[in-house]
C-alpha cells in the first residue's frame, strides 16, 4: 500500500490495514525496567549539528563532530570539547561513518545549496570536497548508509515528499564522481532520516505524522512500514523529528511536546520502551548516541546547542545474522527496448571456434529477443512478439545444414519459435513457430538426448509440461509430443543435465523438482529442495554447471534476492547462496527479483576462464531505466562458497 500522500483523518483506516499498527510501536511502551537520563554538563556545545563518534580508531581521543554556527565550518572534538581538526565553510545537517581507515562526512554546503562528502584520514587529512550534483529539489535532510558490501550511500530529503539515494563511496574510500542510484518517493514534511546499517534500514520522519521505516539497500523495492505514528494512533505525543540509531534500539525525539522515545528492535519491528520528558530544552530536533564504558552517551541538540547527557538504557542487541556473500556484478547489458517488467529470460551460445566472442541472448518478454556481446552490447534484436522464456543447444540439422538452435516461449502465439543460430558468428535467424495447445506457455528449457535428438520442453501456467522431440531434416522445423507431466501450481523455471539425462523444474511457491528425461521413462517427481529456509518464493530460474570435479545446481530465490546453489545429484546439498552486488569502480549496480539465469563452464577467456552466470536484473538502478542482464564470473562464485 502507497501511503505517502496519507492525511490524519485516513489514519484510522492505516492502523486497520496494518493490522492496527502491530508493525509500529503502538501507544503503550512495553513494561521493561525505567531508563533515566542525566545531564553531563550545564553548559551546552556551541554548534548547528552535533554527532557522537563511535569508532575513534583513526583518531584515538576524537569524540565529536560539529557544525559550527556561521561560518566555522567542521570541527573534530577530543572527549575535553578541545578542537582537534577542522574544516572551514558554511554548512548544515550532518551525518557520519567512521572506521579504522577514516572519518566519511556527509553535510549540506549551504553557499552552493548541495550535499558534501568529505574524508578524514589516518594521517589527519582531509580530503577534497566530494559534491553531490544540484538536485531538482530543496534538500532538507541527508543520511549516510554502508550496505554488507561496504559501498557508502547517501539519502538526500526533500520536503515535498521526494529523496534520492546516491553511491559515494567504496569501502570507505570516495569515489572520484558521485552515482545516482535511485529517486525515492518520500512523506512530505520529511527533514530527518537515519540508516541502520546492520539491518538494511531507512527511517525517516514525517513532521506531523510519525517515524517510516523502509529498506535501505539499493536493491530493494520501495515499500514502507510505520515505526511510531503520532496519537491516538499511535505513541508520539505531537511531532516526529531526529532520531539516532544504536544496536537494538531507536531514540526519536519529539520536539513540540519536548520527549525523547526510546524504542527496541523487535525483529523487523521497533517496539516502545519508555518516552523520557526533556525539560528545560528549547525544542530538541536532533539526537545521538553511542555506547560507552560508562553506558549510552547522548547528544541532544536544541536552539542552544549540543547538551551531552547520560542514558541508563541497555537495548537487547539483534541476533547475528548469516551474512551472503555479494559478489560485484562484472559487466552488464544494453537495456531492453521496453520499459517496466520486461527482460526474462538469458541463455549463453558458445562460439566453438573463438569462445571469448560468444555470445549472451536474452529474452524482451514485451517485444522479441536481444543478442549481446561478452561486455554486453546489443549487437541484434529480433522483434518478433512477447518472448518469456529461452535456451539452446548446438548441432541442429536443418535441412542439410549444421546450425545451432535456439527456442523461445513465444506468449502473442502460445507456441514454440524457433531461431538458427550461425556457428561462425553467432548471428541469428527466425526459422519459424511450433503449435501447442498451451492456453497461456510459459517457462521452457531444451534437452539433448543420448542419441543427439534435441527436444523442447516448455509449460503452462496451470502446471502443464509438454516434452517436444524437435526435427528440421526437412528444412521445416517440426515438433513431436513425446510426453506430459504436470506440477500441482505455477511454474516457470527448468533446466536439463543432458549428461545424466534429468530434468529440474522450479513450482514457483512451492520447491523445485526432478525426474528422468528420459522419453520412456516415467514422470515420476522426486523434490529437490522445497521452499523454505534458504529457499524463498519466487522461485525462478534454473541452471546447472557442469565442472570437472562436480555439478552445482543454481536457482533464483527471488523473494531474498539470492541464488542458491545446491549439488546437482542426489542427495542434492546445498552449497551456499550469494547476492549480485554492485560495481561501484565499473559504474554497474546490482541483481534483484532475478527471474531468468543461465550459467556455462566454457573457458571464456579473461575473468570468464572458469565461466559465468548470466542474471536478470528486475530492478534497474544507477540509473533507473530499462530492465537488463548482469554477468558475473563463475570464479567469484566458487570462491565465494569454496565451490570445486
Amino acid at each position: 500500500m502507497d501511503v505517502t500522500l496519507l492525511k490524519k483523518p485516513l489514519m484510522l483506516g492505516l492502523c486497520i490495514a496494518l493490522a492496527a499498527c502491530q508493525s509500529g510501536a503502538g501507544p503503550a511502551p512495553v513494561e521493561r525496567a525505567a531508563a533515566t537520563l542525566s545531564m553531563a554538563s550545564d553548559a551546552p556545545l556551541e554548534a548547528e549539528s552535533a554527532q557522537l563518534i563511535g569508532n575513534d580508531a583513526f583518531w584515538p581521543g576524537a569524540s565529536q563532530l560539529l557544525v559550527r554556527p556561521d561560518s566555522r565550518g567542521l570541527q573534530v572534538l577530543d572527549v575535553k570539547g578541545a578542537a582537534l581538526s577542522a574544516f572551514e565553510g558554511r554548512f548544515e545537517g550532518l551525518d557520519h561513518r567512521a572506521s579504522e581507515q577514516g572519518l566519511l562526512i556527509a553535510t549540506l554546503d549551504r553557499k552552493r545549496q548541495q550535499a558534501v562528502l568529505l574524508g578524514l584520514d589516518r594521517q589527519h587529512r582531509w580530503s577534497q570536497p566530494l559534491y553531490v550534483p544540484k538536485t531538482d529539489f530543496a534538500v532538507e535532510g541527508l543520511c549516510l548508509y554502508r550496505d554488507a558490501a561496504r559501498n557508502g550511500y547517501v539519502f538526500l530529503i526533500g520536503e515535498e515528499g521526494i529523496g534520492e539515494q546516491w553511491l559515494v563511496a567504496a569501502d570507505q574510500k570516495l569515489l572520484t564522481t558521485p552515482r545516482r542510484v535511485r529517486g525515492l518517493s518520500l512523506p512530505p514534511g520529511s527533514s530527518y532520516c537515519q540508516a541502520d546499517d546492520r539491518a538494511g534500514e531507512l527511517i525517516v520522519n514525517e513532521e506531523s505524522v510519525g517515524l517510516w521505516g523502509y529498506a535501505a539497500d539499493a536493491e530493494a523495492p520501495l515499500l514502507r512500514r510505520p515505526v511510531d505514528i503520532v496519537r491516538p494512533f499511535g505513541g508520539i505525543a505531537e511531532a516526529a523529528a531526529g532520531m539516532a540509531l544504536v544496536p537494538g534500539g531507536l531514540l526519536a525525539l519529539d520536539p513540540e511536546a519536548g520527549a525523547l522515545h526510546l524504542y527496541q528492535r523487535d525483529g523487523d519491528d521497533w517496539r516502545s520502551h519508555q518516552v523520557i520528558p526533556l525539560d528545560g530544552f528549547d525544542e530538541p530536533e536532533q539526537v545521538s548516541a553511542r555506547f560507552t564504558d560508562r553506558g549510552l552517551e547522548v547528544l541532544l541538540t536544541d536552539e542552544r546547542g549540543a547538551h551531552v547527557a547520560q542514558l541508563d538504557w541497555q537495548p537487547e542487541a539483534p541476533t547475528a545474522t548469516h551474512i551472503i556473500p555479494m559478489l560485484p556484478a562484472m559487466a552488464q547489458t544494453d537495456p531492453v527496448p521496453h520499459l517496466g517488467d520486461a527482460a526474462d529470460d538469458p541463455a549463453i551460445w558458445i562460439n566453438p571456434s573463438d569462445p571469448g566472442n560468444s555470445r549472451v541472448l536474452g529474452t524482451d518478454k514485451k517485444g522479441g529477443l536481444a543478442v549481446y556481446d561478452m561486455v554486453g552490447k546489443q549487437l541484434q534484436y529480433l522483434p518478433v512478439g512477447r518472448l518469456n522464456n529461452v535456451d539452446l543447444r548446438s548441432g541442429f540439422s536443418l535441412g542439410g545444414k549444421r546450425v545451432d538452435l535456439a527456442v523461445a516461449s513465444n506468449r502473442d502465439h502460445n507456441s514454440l519459435h524457433l531461431f538458427a543460430v550461425d556457428q561462425r558468428s553467432g548471428e541469428l535467424s527466425d526459422i519459424g513457430q511450433i503449435d501447442t495447445p498451451f492456453s497461456n506457455i510459459y517457462g521452457l528449457c531444451m534437452f539433448k538426448d543420448s542419441q543427439g535428438a534435441i527436444h523442447a520442453i516448455a509449460n503452462d501456467k496451470d502446471g502443464t509440461f509438454l516434452q517436444y522431440r524437435l526435427d528440421g531434416t526437412s528444412g521445416t522445423p517440426r515438433g513431436e509430443q513425446v510426453r506430459q507431466f504436470k506440477v500441482a501450481s505455477q511454474p516457470e523455471g527448468c533446466v536439463a543435465d543432458d549428461r545424466n539425462q534429468r530434468l529440474y523444474v522450479g513450482e514457483e511457491d512451492a520447491a523445485v523438482w526432478t525426474l528422468d528425461l528420459r522419453s520412456d521413462a516415467p514422470a515420476a517427481l522426486e523434490k529437490v529442495i522445497g521452499v523454505g529456509g534458504p529457499l524463498h518464493d519466487d522461485v525462478e530460474g534454473l541452471a546447472i554447471y557442469q565442472g570437472e570435479k562436480a555439478d552445482y545446481l543454481v536457482v533464483s530465490s527471488q523473494g531474498n534476492d539470492s541464488y542458491l546453489v545446491l549439488d546437482a545429484t542426489a542427495p542434492y546439498a546445498v552449497r551456499g547462496a550469494f547476492r549480485v552486488d554492485l560495481n561501484a569502480e565499473r559504474g554497474i549496480d546490482g541483481a534483484s527479483e532475478t527471474d531468468g539465469l543461465e550459467v556455462t563452464s566454457a573457458n571464456l577467456g579473461g575473468i570468464w576462464s572458469r565461466g559465468l552466470i548470466v542474471v536478470q536484473d528486475g530492478r534497474k538502478r544507477m540509473p533507473e531505466g530499462a530492465q537488463n542482464y548482469k554477468y558475473v564470473p563463475w570464479a567469484a562464485v566458487a570462491e565465494a562458497l569454496g565451490l570445486d
